[in-house]
């Protein structure tokens, strides 16, 4: 397995760098991250900062982890380790040939790079908290919760999880998160109902049991598909799916699932090194392990008790 690494540099306008492969390469035409292939012996950064010096002229001085994983392509099989590239000096230009822009997230075209980098996309538009409600028989206090979580400064996913209310109940709270709390539809998904989110125009949030039973993807891109996993089965039924992440525990014992065996961090980090697609830490996890999530190869922290405040 051929070991790349690839930076994501992002501009004062919030746009990030894209470099279009050459003729005569693997995948010509495609616009992809700025990296390239590790030499023997060298570390991830190392390799990353040599590369971005080599092709655009700039000094690199630190980096954050964003995603690393495998993908196997007809001709060859590669890990690509993904990291933000959170200071350098000088201008970034072509010194290799290769065409260059600066491109908004919500405008790259995911058609037109290598498969490889899609689920970087998916990553850097993926906030590092998920957000699971609370349970409740009251919608007023589903909505409190939904309105203050919304809005306590972390900009996190929302996932709506009540399992005693039926249908036209989470339709008229979903509807109110999206009219009266102003909830971005991109950041508000549904437990389990696909009909209820293309209706509402939200994505949804798979049970474990549903990744089983679908046999394709159930919402179209541009609405989150996210899966509930606990094994490395189900992470590979969640990417057959096309869902955009997954979340993985339970990580630690927890008090609502003592029956389950937690995976613990090494496990996680075991599962999440092997995913395709980005994933979160759930179950027994709260906000201060979020970087500890993030070392172990997780896009962040998922959970209920940790934003139940409301």
């Amino acid at each position: 397995m051929i070991e790349v690494a690839a930076g994501v540099l992002t501009d004062a306008r919030g746009r990030v760098l894209l470099m279009q492969r050459k003729p005569g390469t693997h995948l010509a035409g495609t616009w992809e991250f700025p990296g390239g292939k590790l030499e023997p012996g060298e570390g991830i950064q190392a390799a990353l900062a040599r590369e971005l010096r080599e092709e655009l002229g700039i000094e690199t001085r630190t980096f954050e982890p964003l995603i690393s994983l495998p993908w196997r392509y007809p001709e060859k099989s590669i890990r690509l380790h993904a990291l933000r590239v959170t200071g350098w000096r000088g201008e970034p230009r072509a010194r290799e040939g290769h065409p260059l822009r600066w491109m908004p997230l919500d405008r790259i075209d995911t058609d037109e790079m290598p498969a490889a980098d899609r689920p970087i996309v998916t990553a850097l538009c993926l906030p590092m908290h998920y957000a699971i409600s609370p349970a409740t028989s009251n919608g007023e206090v589903a909505l409190s919760w939904l309105r203050q979580t919304s809005h306590d400064g972390r900009a996190p996913l929302l996932q709506l999880r009540l399992p005693g209310f039926d249908r036209a109940m989470l339709r008229n709270i979903l509807r109110a998160a999206l009219d009266q709390v102003a909830i971005p539809r991109d950041r508000l998904l549904v437990n389990g109902d696909i009909e209820l989110a293309r209706e509402v125009g939200i994505g949804v949030h798979l049970r474990a049991a549903q990744l089983h039973e679908l046999h394709a993807r159930p919402l179209p891109h541009g609405l989150w598909v996210g899966a509930s996993c606990h094994d490395a089965r189900e992470l590979e039924l969640a990417i057959k799916l096309d869902a955009d992440f997954a979340v993985l525990g339970p990580v630690n014992p927890t008090a609502s699932h003592p029956q389950a065996a937690p995976l613990g961090w090494r496990g996680f980090e075991t599962l999440s090194f092997d995913a395709r697609l980005p994933v979160y830490a759930l179950g027994g996890v709260g906000l201060d392990d979020l970087d500890r999530a993030r070392a172990a190869g997780g896009q962040g922290v998922a959970g209920i008790r940790a934003f139940a405040r409301a």
